[in-house]
């Protein structure tokens, strides 16, 4: 293609009355946008959704498996359920450190480290949780291994979106149908580990300070049940960081070069992806250069063009000093402020903090607690440990329809994100009570299905919507922090679960029950704009 050919295809492609009003950076921002959306959703879209999923399957894999594995822990251990409420927050506590450090560095360092650095701290740690022999070590490990697993959710939801084109953005609400399979499958390991490889129900923990000497009780060769579990999870958790590393290269997001000012590197990228589509990318240097031209006079060089975006901080090379550290740290905090530099973003930011800290508190005091709460209403009528575990597979696979429900729910004219949500947090904390009132194995299993059906839509919808809410360059952030706030409320709430269920069975159920009307009330008040239109899926 000659030069001129060139420069006339870059004018006619930024020749748009969108353009008007736009800085240098949105004109180019939004051209990447359109780029992708003219790529449609090719294989290498998929093959990010695909993986980004794995990060939503580990997610649960990981939290669910921490609930089902209770009841063996304290029967080998000894512990009391207040400390059983230990376990949850310090896993919870890495989880929280772990959507905090992860969602800032996704914005600082780029997504593409993040996307791997996640999953490698969650096979390696994951991997050792089976080795403690006493409830102390264990205690030390689970932070670590929730502090990779925390970054997943923000962190793959915003790679999705950077990359999928916006007629598929629906593909981000079904990214949580990714959550039940993995409480399925862990349910599912579980049923076949913990039932023939546990203790007896009436054997007392040999950490008993009242056992007699010589008397029969809960030994680790005789408990291996959930070691076996845990292995089993950091293999799999290998295998996603393998396929994430070793078989797949993550192209670092084009918006994120560009907000840095790498728009040489942003423009690489999409022809990479173009190229894996069998696709021809149209933007090229001379595009970005007529753009430039059009704000400012003169011939501009490659050097001249790299346009960060003015409200973020660039990212130019200079000498590692400390100095330049600390500047760089400081410029950096000042992107979360940009969350609060409007009136309807700070409601909308604020809205989003209260929704992921009673939704995080709901739904962590539920599947920390359900499992046990289940076993012990399934002990009292006389159904078996092994019905139980069944009774888990049976519980979480509706999760799977539930997602599918929230993300077409989405596009129903007059219900949208908005009442999705509502509808679906409202009939989550109805059955959390109502499982409170009664106690027969089928409504055990119907309720607590209930349960994660509507938990399951409501995540469905709310993952998917929260990065699309906030301006590209600190959609990272903005979905870090929110999730940060989620975990936050997810370390103390089964601290509090734990001590009620010393003094009640079903006090949990009600602590869970309020805190996700909590979400119901947040949602409402969110603003209208935030939740925008119904999606166009042509």
């Amino acid at each position: 293609m000659s030069p001129s050919s060139t420069s006339d295809s870059a004018i006619q492609t930024i020749a748009n009355p969108d353009m008007e009003g736009l800085t240098l950076y949105e004109k180019k921002s939004l051209l990447i946008t359109r780029e992708l959306n003219s790529m449609g959703m090719g294989k290498y879209q998929w093959y990010i959704w695909g993986l980004c999923g794995l990060g939503y399957f580990l997610d649960l894999l990981w939290a669910q498996a921490f609930g089902l594995i209770g009841t063996p822990l304290q029967r080998e251990f000894g512990f009391s359920d207040s400390q059983l409420g230990n376990i949850f927050s310090a896993f919870s506590a890495g989880l929280t450190a772990g959507a905090f450090v992860w969602g800032i560095l996704v914005d600082i360092i780029g997504r593409r480290i993040v996307f791997n650095g996640t999953v490698l701290f969650t096979c390696t740690f994951g991997l050792c949780l089976g080795f403690p022999d006493t409830y102390s070590a264990l205690l030390v490990i689970a932070p670590f291994c929730g502090f990779g697993i925390g970054g997943n959710i923000p962190i793959d939801t915003t790679i999705c979106l950077e990359f999928l084109p916006q007629n598929r953005r629906f593909l981000l609400a079904l990214l949580s149908v990714f959550q039940p399979l993995g409480v399925v499958a862990c349910s599912g390991i579980a049923y076949g580990f913990i039932p023939t490889h546990s203790c007896a129900a009436d054997l007392p923990s040999c950490h008993d300070s009242s056992l007699t000497s010589g008397a029969a009780c809960c030994t680790k060769k005789s408990n291996y049940g959930w070691r076996y579990l845990m292995f089993t999870f950091g293999a799999i958790s290998f295998l996603v960081f393998f396929l994430r590393f070793f078989v797949f290269t993550l192209q670092e997001s084009p918006q994120y070069l560009l907000s840095k000012g790498r728009d040489e590197e942003a423009i690489k990228v999409l022809n990479n992806v173009a190229k894996i589509n069998k696709r021809e990318c149209k933007i090229t240097w001379q595009t970005f250069q007529a753009l430039s031209n059009n704000n400012t006079s003169g011939t501009a060089t490659p050097n001249d063009l790299q346009t960060p975006s003015p409200d973020l901080p660039s990212n130019k090379k200079s000498e590692p000093t400390i100095f330049n550290t600390i500047a760089k740290t400081k410029s950096e905090l000042k992107r979360i402020l940009m969350l609060f530099s409007t009136p309807t973003l700070t409601r909308l930011t604020i809205l989003v903090w209260v929704t992921y800290a009673f939704d995080y508190w709901g739904f962590s005091i539920a599947g920390a607690f359900l499992p046990t709460i289940l076993a012990r209403k399934n002990s009292s009528i006389n159904v078996s440990i092994t019905e139980t575990y069944r009774d888990y597979v049976i519980i979480y696979l509706p999760g799977i329809a539930g997602v599918a429900l929230g993300a077409s729910m989405v596009y129903v004219p007059r219900i949208g994100r908005k009442w999705a949500m509502v509808t679906s947090s409202v009939l989550m904390g109805i059955s959390l009570l109502l499982f409170a009132a009664v106690n027969t194995q089928a409504s055990n299993v119907g309720l607590n299905a209930m349960e994660y059906f509507f938990q399951s839509m409501f995540n469905a919808v709310l993952y998917g919507w929260t990065p699309e809410a906030f301006p590209p360059g600190v959609r990272g952030t903005a979905s870090g922090l929110a999730s940060f706030w989620g975990r936050l409320f997810s370390i103390f709430s089964p601290l509090i679960a734990g001590c009620l269920l010393e003094k009640s069975l079903n006090g949990p159920l009600y602590l869970a029950g309020a805190g996700v009307f909590g979400c119901t009330v947040a949602i409402l008040l969110l603003p209208g704009s935030s939740l925008g239109k119904v999606p166009s899926t042509s």
